[in-house]
This record gives structure tokens, C-alpha cells and sequence, in this order.
């Protein structure tokens, strides 16, 4: 991180508002950290009081605000948004996957509900904030609205609904100054990718697949998110920057 953050000026986002949701841990809670090292006035959410109570602990998130929140209640999100003073970046990094699961309806419509249709219930909740600020919003896809991990059906009809939904957005809400992209990340070391990359076996594979030859780390998609929030991409909207190392474009 400590390089990443080294690369924007320290004050960079100095006297602005930032929600992250999905971020008690990994890479909402990583992008939470960038913009607080920056200067930013963050809040974290999640729906784990256990997860937010260790993460409010950690030192590594000095100046981060957590809170509660459950990003498939809309009620909860329109009480929490109204209660903001301002806002200039929304974050939607919330997100579940259950493999096999999926293909029950129950499982199917609950990630589905919290990947996308979360990312509408918070982008329209926070539009008036956004409204008064020429503020942005990201949201979160993933190579997985590229290619297909049979396994997870709704996981990946959710981050592919993602792409329309951020052009849909950026068209809708440009005229207002709001500025809408998004970026998916590839295989990164998280809790939800542990059974991959504490394998040797399958880890060895998806390495070998990546341009890099490695895994991602949180820490990787932290610069693109502060690029998509910051004056450099002031012309950048209805986009989706892919961070995976090169592993979708991979021929082999």
C-alpha cells in the first residue's frame, strides 16, 4: 500500500466524504484505507459487527468510520444516506458468492441482490449528495463478466449486469456531474478466493494464466480506484478498467 499511496499527492482528497460499502474486510476495507490515507473522511459498512468491531481495531484503519449497514434494505439505506452531511464518493464494493448454491432460486436471488441490485439502491439513494458535489461513483465488477465460472450462475449474471448498469448510470446521471465507472478485479488474495490460493495446485494454475504470473493483492485495485476519484479522470465515465493481471485476455 505504502507505494500505491506514495504515488497521489497526501491531501488529495482532503475535506471529502467517502462510503465504502462492503468493507469490513478485503477489498472494499483495502479501498477504504486508500482514501483514508489520503485524506478522505471514510465510512466503512458491512453487515458483520463481529468483522467491523475487529476492523475499527486495526490500526491499519486509523481515521475509517464503521458502520452497519444492509445494503439489500432499502429503508436502511435511504435512513443512513439522509443522514450524511455531504457525500462526493460512493464505493459499492459489497458482494457475496455461493457456489452451487446459485442454482437454488434462494441462493441465486440473494447474491444477486446483494452484487447488483445493491449497487442501484445505494447509487439512487446517494444521487442528490452526488448531485451537489460533481461527485463519483464505483462500482465493483469482476473478470467474471467476461468469462464463466459454471459454479456460480448468479455471481456471474450479477458483475456482468454490473457493465450495464455503470453505462446506464454514467448516461443517466451525467447531466448532473456525477461520474460513474467501474473496475474488475481478477483472482486477488481475499477470504472468498481462500480455497483457491491456499492450494498449491489450482493457486500454481491461475498464476500461470496471468500476464504477471501472480496473484492480485487488495492492494492492487487501490490506485485505480483513487484515479477513477480523483481530477485525472474528470472525462472518464461509463467505463470498466479491468485489474487482473491480464488473466481474462489470456489465450491459454
Amino acid at each position: 500500500m505504502e507505494e500505491i499511496i506514495a504515488t497521489f499527492r497526501p491531501d488529495l482528497f482532503a475535506g471529502k466524504r467517502v462510503l465504502v460499502s462492503g468493507a469490513s474486510s478485503g477489498i472494499g476495507l483495502a479501498m477504504a484505507q486508500g482514501f483514508a490515507r489520503l485524506g478522505a473522511d471514510v465510512i466503512a459498512t458491512g453487515t458483520s459487527e463481529a468483522k467491523l468491531a475487529g476492523a475499527k481495531a486495526d490500526p491499519a484503519n486509523k481515521g475509517i468510520r464503521f458502520a452497519v449497514l444492509d445494503v439489500r434494505d432499502r429503508k436502511a439505506i435511504d435512513t443512513f444516506i439522509s443522514a450524511l452531511p455531504g457525500l462526493d464518493v460512493l464505493v459499492n464494493a459489497a458482494g457475496i458468492v455461493k457456489p452451487e448454491d446459485e442454482f437454488g432460486e434462494e441462493g441465486y436471488l440473494d447474491v444477486i441482490d446483494v452484487n447488483l441490485n445493491s449497487v442501484m439502491r445505494l447509487s439512487m439513494a446517494a444521487r442528490p449528495l452526488l448531485t451537489r458535489s460533481k461527485g463519483v461513483i464505483i462500482n465493483t465488477a469482476s473478470m467474471l463478466s467476461y468469462v464463466v465460472d459454471d459454479s456460480v450462475p448468479a455471481y456471474c449474471a450479477s458483475k456482468t449486469g454490473i457493465l450495464g448498469l455503470t453505462r446506464a448510470l454514467a448516461h443517466r446521471f451525467g447531466p448532473d456531474g456525477i461520474r460513474v465507472n467501474a473496475i474488475a478485479p481478477g483472482y486477488h488474495k481475499t477470504n472468498m478466493t481462500k480455497p483457491l490460493w491456499s492450494d498449491p495446485g489450482p493457486a500454481a494454475t491461475i498464476a500461470r494464466k496471468a500476464a504477471l504470473k501472480r496473484w492480485g493483492t487488495v492492494d492492487d485495485l487501490v490506485g485505480a480506484a483513487i484515479f477513477y476519484a480523483s481530477p485525472a479522470s474528470a472525462f472518464v465515465t461509463a467505463t470498466t478498467l479491468p485489474v487482473d493481471g491480464g488473466y481474462v485476455v489470456s489465450g491459454f
